[in-house]
């Protein structure tokens, strides 16, 4: 008698528990977005809210390529811009050197890379990762 283990249930607890994790981040960037811009004004949430846009602007390097693409597919020629836009460890060591140099200190920035992090962790938290070389979502 062989018994048949699955692993899909302890796949979609840790797939529900990652994902309830990057939505927590997005929250937390989001309100932290809003609080800059409120605290430093205008420039700060325009600088916020253009970088919580900013990284599906990638799409736009491979427009024309667009409708040659299978459902789902991003154009090869744009995956490396997108997933550079859309590695969290790029704005996380933005702001560790932001918090700890001492020549620059501009709050707008900080709140644009707040809005930068807020957009990587609602991806994530929706289920859109980094892209393959051919330009479908990863695994």
């Amino acid at each position: 008698m062989s018994t048949v283990t699955s692993t899909t249930p302890h796949r979609s607890v840790r797939s529900l528990a990652r994902r309830t994790a990057w939505l927590a981040n997005a929250l937390f960037w989001s309100a932290f977005a809003v609080l800059e811009a409120v605290n430093h004004g205008w420039l700060a949430g325009a600088l916020a809210l253009a970088f919580f846009v900013l990284p599906d602007l990638t799409f736009l390097v491979a427009l024309d390529d667009a409708p040659r693409m299978a459902k789902g597919q991003l154009p090869p020629r744009a995956v490396p811009y997108y997933n550079a836009m859309h590695r969290a460890l790029i704005p996380l060591a933005l702001l560790l050197a932001y918090a700890f140099q001492p020549f620059f200190n501009w709050p707008p920035a900080f709140a644009a890379l707040c809005g930068w992090l807020a957009h990587i962790s609602y991806d994530r938290a929706f289920g859109y990762g980094l892209r393959t070389n051919e330009g479908f979502q990863r695994d």
